[in-house]
């Protein structure tokens, strides 16, 4: 019996210039991307693949979507999202392993629980206990 994986479901890059990088994605690769606005610090979102409007989920197991923050420090990079079952239990298996929690699970209505982490080398990424999806 293999050993249940959690997936990572979501990416974020950061962005100097988030209409520059728009405008990048869409040409090179195809993507979509919607921009939010100042209201969520400019963040946009990044469509890799077609998504089902009622999950949120890619229609095509395996692919994520994402979005381009803006870059405010040259220390940001590229920050993975991976969905968990129980986010308390995640956390204390981050800790365990040597990982650390950067602060309280923080709700985003009608999404979820999400907390940032950082690994043992040093790399940032968050943990998101959805509300309205089963784990893949």
């Amino acid at each position: 019996m293999s050993k249940k994986m959690d997936p990572v479901i979501h990416f974020e890059m950061p962005a100097k210039d988030t209409e520059r990088v728009r405008k990048f994605y869409e040409s090179a690769f195809g993507w979509q991307t919607t921009p939010l606005g100042p209201s969520v610090e400019d963040f946009v979102l990044a469509f890799t693949i077609d998504t089902d409007e009622k999950t949120r989920m890619p229609k095509k197991r395996g692919a994520i979507n994402g979005g381009f923050y803006k870059k405010t420090k040259s220390d940001q990079n590229v920050k993975i999202t991976i969905l968990v079952d129980d986010i308390r239990e995640a956390i204390k298996k981050i800790e365990a392993a040597g990982g650390k929690v950067l602060g309280e699970p923080v709700e985003m209505p009608g999404v979820g629980l999400f907390a940032d982490f950082m690994d043992t080398e040093g790399n940032v990424g968050s943990i998101n206990q959805d509300f309205t999806i089963k784990q893949l």
